[in-house]
């Protein structure tokens, strides 16, 4: 299979003109292809009046692909195979089900890979289902009333489910494929296997996630919701054992040798039982900071220019970073065109938001986390939870500051650059799903944070023009970008205590939807092969 990157074509353009022009880059015939498919797509906004996009393609036919590829340079166009992901053959011996504790991105792909190996896995999720999970949601929004097992932080799909869906990575995995090929199978939109800035959002994530549920149930699984995992037993530092809380609120132990933790970056609990255990863990970076709302039309008009109503670009991304020379910098993270910020609260008395959109991306505004990076030696305390207390504290405070109650604070960004507190909104209406107070976020984020999102708006505003506007609002705190702990695990992927594997972000080895997902499915291949062979 012969690939070709960077075909430019106009805006509009349909299969047969990429096709043709494909053909005519390498100098074939387009009749003598007989395989294509598009692999890359994106857009090329650098001139405003003649957008056009750019698409990596595969094509098979009556030519030769060594002698085609070997007259152009490397990334131009060059040889490839088909990708099909195959996991590694099953020789596992023990008597004993594996557990995954937790059924995010992890845990879903764990599950499944162990379920087609006939190995029927017991998933244990805290949460609920994903139906019931959204009523759950939906009324700690409306109410405040706040459901501390199953919230935007826990239940079926992980925190991922209540968000843009994103599934930009910056792993270099082949896996990646197989996980977007994956979700395509269980109901994905087609194009996130090439958009370059795939997406699925949370109202199509929803029943994808079930339907996997549904296959790995199909499959000898189990996935037991309201379970949560709270304690372990070891012996000479070999699993023996796990103790959860089922839907009734009983105990229940299970015997097993093998328990993979893909338990998500907000299980503070249960990372305190793990260190009690005597689990080996440490701190580690993370990063905090708030999210930022425009109108969404600004952010297409001064991406698109005169197309930045096209139906055909839809609504317009961007990803920016500032890297003074003097200071630590920020950056924009999981930006979400044309949605709403969300109140993302797992434990009473604090405050957490993050950003959510459907798959349409038609709401009024556009926001974005702007985060600051938070190393070790930045927050007080040896111990490897010191983080979480960062987390929690900032978190706190800004309950106690909006009145103790689940609502928001907020500033223009006028103020904020003119360090005075925002008494009202202009413009810009603050979408946050339990309501916005004004304030000013300096008396919830530190110092460190807080001069740095000032600095990088400015710089933001040279390359995308509009972005300190004024009537922008900045909602505090995003806290939870990432996990704070890192739960060490060997060449084999295991912890301190053998058999226990952790994986995802929770453990401190992922960074988003696809990259937790890889990191489970590579945890699963692990068991698949037993701990003699090589990761």
């Amino acid at each position: 299979m012969l690939r070709i990157n960077e075909i430019s074509v106009r805006l509009g353009a349909g299969e047969e003109e990429i096709k043709n022009s494909a053909a005519k880059t390498v100098g074939v015939s387009a009749s003598d292809i007989s395989f294509f498919e598009i692999y890359r797509e994106s857009i090329d906004s650098r001139h405003k009046n003649d957008i056009r996009m750019i698409y990596s393609v595969n094509i098979e036919g009556c030519f030769d692909e060594e002698r085609i590829a070997a007259s152009f340079t490397k990334n131009k166009a060059f040889v490839c195979e088909r990708y099909a992901y195959v996991p590694p053959e099953n020789r596992r011996n023990s008597p004993f089900r594996p557990i995954i504790a937790g059924f995010g991105p992890a845990g879903m792909f764990a599950a499944l890979i162990l379920s087609e190996a006939g190995l029927r896995p017991i998933v244990l999720e805290r949460g609920s289902d994903v139906d019931m999970r959204t009523s759950e949601v939906e009324r700690f929004w409306r109410t405040g009333i706040l459901n501390t097992d199953s919230n935007v932080q826990f239940g079926e799909g992980g925190a991922g489910t209540f968000s843009d869906g994103k599934l930009t990575t910056g792993i270099k995995d082949e896996r990646c494929r197989f996980v977007l090929e994956t979700f395509v199978r269980f109901g994905a939109p087609k194009q996130i296997l090439w958009s370059s800035h795939p997406h699925i959002g949370t109202d199509k994530l929803k029943p994808l996630v079930k339907r996997m549920r549904e296959e790995i149930i199909r499959l000898g699984g189990e996935v037991r919701f309201r379970s949560r995992l709270i304690d372990i037993y070891s012996s000479n530092g070999y699993l023996q054992g796990v103790s959860y809380t089922d839907e009734n609120g009983s105990v229940v132990d299970i015997e097993t040798d093998t328990l993979l933790l893909c338990i998500g970056h907000s299980a503070r609990d249960t990372f305190e039982m793990l260190r009690k255990n005597g689990l080996k863990m440490e701190k580690k970076a993370f990063s905090m900071g708030v999210r930022i709302e425009h109108p969404q039309e600004m952010i297409n008009r001064a991406l698109y220019g005169k197309f930045w109503n096209d139906k055909r670009l839809g609504a317009a991304n961007y990803k920016l970073s500032n890297h003074p020379p003097h200071g630590r910098g920020g950056y924009t993270f999981c930006m979400c065109p044309g949605g709403t910020v969300v109140c993302a609260s797992s434990e009473e008395g604090g405050v957490v938001v993050n950003g959510m959109s459907e798959f349409a991306r038609d709401g009024i505004n556009a926001n974005s986390a702007i985060l600051v990076g938070v190393e070790p030696e930045n927050v007080e305390g040896d111990g490897p939870l010191a983080g979480i207390e960062l987390q929690r504290k900032i978190e706190r405070s800004a309950f106690v500051l909006c009145g103790s109650s689940y609502s928001a604070l907020s500033q223009r960004v006028g103020d904020f650059l003119g360090n005075v507190p925002s008494k009202s909104f202009g413009s810009v209406k603050p979408t946050v799903t339990t309501g916005a107070v004004p304030g000013d976020i300096r008396q919830v984020l530190p110092p460190f944070i807080t001069s740095e999102i000032a600095l990088a708006i400015t710089a933001f505003n040279k390359s995308l023009p509009g972005f300190s506007l004024p009537d922008a609002v900045l909602t505090a705190p995003e806290s939870r970008s990432s996990s704070p702990v890192r739960i060490v695990r060997d060449e084999f992927r295991q912890s301190s205590v053998k058999g226990i594997y952790p994986c995802g972000e929770g453990a401190g080895y992922a960074g988003g939807i696809v990259s937790a997902a890889v990191d489970g499915i590579k945890s699963a291949e692990q068991v698949l092969k037993d701990e003699i062979d090589d990761c």
